[in-house]
């Protein structure tokens, strides 16, 4: 058992599009926590610095993608001298499965944490029969 946990870290998250970046800046993988609900998917993304107006979602052919940028805060009093916060832009890339709906995926951002509900299908919910009496 052990082993299995070991090696099920190991593995390394591949993206699924290769993309050329435009911007000479650092981009960091924003770390995720994606839980299940009855009717749903959550995924809860890190993203400090970013706020509505610097958030981007896209869904495009079943790839879901989730974009951030960071703007360094320029003050006119001081130079930076010493700083142990690297500032960049965030990007992740999932692929998402047919039992998703992608009419009705949710977004929202606060406090540097971006919230997407994807919510699921009609055809993979499960249906409760009701069982009558002949």
């Amino acid at each position: 058992m052990e082993e299995e946990k070991k090696e099920f870290q190991k593995q390394v998250s591949q993206t699924p599009v290769e993309q050329e970046r435009t911007r000479s800046r650092k981009t960091y993988v924003p770390r995720v926590d994606i839980y299940e609900k009855k009717d749903a998917m959550v995924l809860l993304a890190d993203m400090p610095g970013v706020d509505e107006k610097s958030v981007d979602v896209t869904l495009d052919k079943n790839v879901l993608t989730i974009r951030g940028t960071v703007e360094p805060k320029v003050c006119k009093d001081h130079s930076v001298y010493y700083t142990e916060y690297d500032m960049g832009d965030y990007e992740r890339v999932f692929t998402i499965t047919n039992e998703i709906d992608p009419n009705r995926i949710e977004a929202q951002v606060k406090n540097g944490v971006l919230r997407l509900t994807l919510s699921k299908a009609e055809e993979v919910k499960v249906k409760k029969i009701a069982v009558k009496v002949s």
